[in-house]
């Protein structure tokens, strides 16, 4: 999907095209966004930015979206959009401008902000499997590249079982944010052939190589993905990892 299997995680409201382009010689991929696209999502996201949380509120997000993209058509860059959305309708429309501009659709089941679970987006999807899979089901009947951005350790979900169910759906990636159980990506890639990109506390070539050993087939970083010192350093573990037994036949 990219290469280095390196990619940069969205930040709201920070992760644009610049900043996707200022990681691009380190980075095989960037994820843009989040974006809220429907106006359940958009309403909780004015909320987020009421309490001093940065947002994109653009007015048209679809427009957003696609012109993010268009400013990385000449960066050497697997591009990714990470979208937020209360109800399946505008999903389609997403998919098909990443279909277009050869970028990855990304489904946010992840974020856990009280506003964005309240209207039914973000970590709330997790607990709700079936919307879930409609969501990647939409997307992928457009032909995009869709995957889903989750998070480990919530209560009463199966993450590997959930993660097959995607796969059967039409999910091509998982993105998954293993907070304090690294372990989870193991159990994800021996439940299904997705593609594992692994998130939380990528920071040098000790996590990286957890991060391998467990069978993923990337990493990303998040928070520190605008310091280029991390960057350097994850990127070379990445690089010296890859040429030793990490290995997948999607990168």
């Amino acid at each position: 999907m990219f290469s280095p299997p390196l990619a940069l995680a969205s930040l709201s409201g920070e992760s644009d095209a610049a900043w996707a382009e200022a990681g691009a010689e380190f980075a095989g991929g960037a994820f843009l966004g989040g974006i809220a696209l429907d106006e359940d999502a958009r309403d909780a996201a004015r909320a987020l930015v009421d309490r001093d949380r940065t947002e994109f509120l653009p007015d048209d997000p679809l427009a957003f979206i696609d012109a993010q993209l268009a400013a990385l058509e000449d960066v050497d860059l697997q591009p990714g959009f990470n979208v937020r959305s209360a109800t399946v309708d505008p999903i389609p429309d997403a998919a098909r401008i990443c279909r277009d501009r050869d970028a990855l659709l990304e489904i946010n089941a992840h974020c856990r902000q009280d506003e964005l679970c309240a209207v039914g987006c973000g970590e709330s999807l997790l607990r709700d499997g079936e919307r879930l899979r409609r969501y990647v089901q939409a997307a992928a009947e457009t032909g995009v590249t869709v995957g889903v951005k989750v998070r480990a350790e919530v209560p009463g979900v199966d993450l590997p079982a959930l993660a097959a169910d995607l796969e059967s759906a039409g999910a091509s990636f998982v993105h998954v944010d293993a907070m304090d159980t690294e372990s989870i990506v193991r159990n994800i890639v021996a439940e299904t052939d997705l593609f594992v990109v692994a998130n939380n506390g990528v920071r040098d070539e000790a996590t990286v190589n957890e991060y391998a050993e467990y069978g993923a087939d990337a990493v990303s970083v998040g928070r520190p993905s605008d310091n280029p010192v991390v960057l350097e350093r994850v990127h070379d573990a990445v690089v010296e990892q890859t040429s030793q037994d990490w290995s997948s036949p999607l990168l």
